[in-house]
């Protein structure tokens, strides 16, 4: 959509500069009017202008920090519910924001709200800040006219997702971190280490020199490593570089999901977090007064699980036929008894939001015990690993020193 530049006047005959995307320059005066201003100069920006526009977004931080959108939540409710009008609020909440990106799309929300155009579909414009369920949840409440109420929602759930993301990735810091030193080691054994340690026992054996099988086996890898290194590093950097660009596509992240709900430890984790999710949206949306089948689909692209995403979909298939949720859920191994259970006590009492509120509390609380008791066991794992690489290239180097004493003696 073309970015027209305007010079207008308000009912104060002040002037008032600005810049707004519309299809074209007759809808861009009736939105000027519309805000209560009478236009004098109405240009569409340039390509130069735009360009320079598309580099200055493109060197500037382009997302928002999911703290930072919960602070601005809070803060948004506050003021709605203390009865300030949401022009008013977003203007505010602009002025006093200390994000650059935050700050860039509550300007661009409040001109579109100016516009005429309703709250949710302003956040809509901008997916990369704003999720399907944040959207949806604020449209609902819009329309309920419990704004102020689904934004504290909105808060809550934000927090209780960011909270197991960090979780799981504080969790999973220290085995990376152990990966990667043991990687390096290897590598750096095998190119520094070895060969020297070779040639040594090379110069006391003689080239003649009968070696243990393991020593034979350490000094040839090592070989090949320093020798085609340059082939080596390449293919294995490219290698990594195809597998994350297959998993980045359709195809390849419901595969890589597949795979990783057959591995055991992994996979309880993986169920845990996803059931968790899915019950605290589902139960946010539920309460928003959002339909059923929109929850469904809404909450099946929110828990990041493609696997569980075509499950969900499959659902709302089957809800939109005339059966009931839990009766769909208790099939699908998928999630567990006690969430289909509580479906149904949630479906005759017509508490269904708040039933899965308490679904959501459990399961994340599981989720933290999952996560301590994978790196109880990932921690001696690695290190056991680790110990077992050094003890690997002892061996292979003491061995054949133990053997030429013997002969020397």
């Amino acid at each position: 959509m073309p970015q027209f530049a305007y010079i207008a006047t308000d009912a104060k005959h002040n002037v008032v500069n600005g810049s707004i995307e519309q299809a074209d320059r007759s809808s861009v005066i009736a939105a000027l009017i519309k805000q209560g201003l009478k236009p004098v100069s109405v240009k569409e920006q340039s390509a130069t202008q735009n360009g320079l526009s598309s580099i200055t977004k493109f060197l500037a931080p382009k997302r928002v920090k999911n703290d930072q959108l919960v602070m601005a939540t809070r803060q948004l409710s506050a003021m709605v519910g203390a009865g300030v009008p949401i022009i008013r609020a977003l203007t505010s909440l602009s002025s006093h924001a200390e994000s650059e990106p935050l700050k860039k799309v509550l300007t661009v929300i409040i001109k579109d709200v100016e516009g005429g155009m309703s709250l949710g579909d302003a956040l809509g414009k901008h997916p990369e800040t704003f999720s399907d369920v944040y959207v949806n949840m604020v449209r609902a409440g819009e329309a309920a006219g419990i704004l102020d109420e689904i934004l504290k929602r909105l808060a809550l759930q934000q927090e209780k997702n960011a909270t197991i993301r960090k979780k799981i990735k504080s969790a999973m810091a220290y085995p990376t971190v152990l990966i990667s030193i043991t990687v390096l080691a290897f590598f750096g054994l095998m190119i520094f280490v070895i060969p020297q340690i070779g040639k040594i026992l090379t110069d006391i054996g003689g080239p003649d020199a009968k070696l243990p099988g393991i020593t034979i086996f350490m000094l040839g890898l090592s070989h090949v490593i320093t020798t085609y290194f340059y082939i080596i590093f390449p293919v294995i950097g490219g290698g990594i570089y195809t597998l994350l660009r297959y998993i980045k596509t359709p195809k390849g992240k419901k595969n890589f999901h597949i795979i990783i709900l057959k591995i055991p430890g992994i996979r309880t984790i993986i169920m845990k977090v996803a059931v968790a999710r899915f019950a605290r949206t589902f139960s946010a949306l539920m309460g928003a007064g959002v339909a059923v089948l929109e929850c469904l689909s809404v909450t099946s692209r929110s828990i990041g699980n493609v696997v569980y995403e075509e499950a969900l979909n499959e659902a709302a298939k089957e809800v939109k036929n005339g059966k009931s949720l839990s009766s769909i859920i208790a099939k699908n191994p998928l999630f567990p008894p006690i969430v289909s259970q509580m479906l149904s006590v949630g479906e005759e009492t017509g508490q269904t939001d708040t039933i899965l509120v308490k679904v959501a509390d459990f399961y994340e609380e599981e989720v933290d015990v999952a996560i301590e008791g994978l790196s109880s066991i990932i921690e001696p794992v690695m290190i056991v690993l680790m110990g077992g690489m050094v003890g690997l290239i002892a061996a292979s180097v003491m061995s054949p020193i133990a053997s030429l004493a013997q002969n020397i003696k």
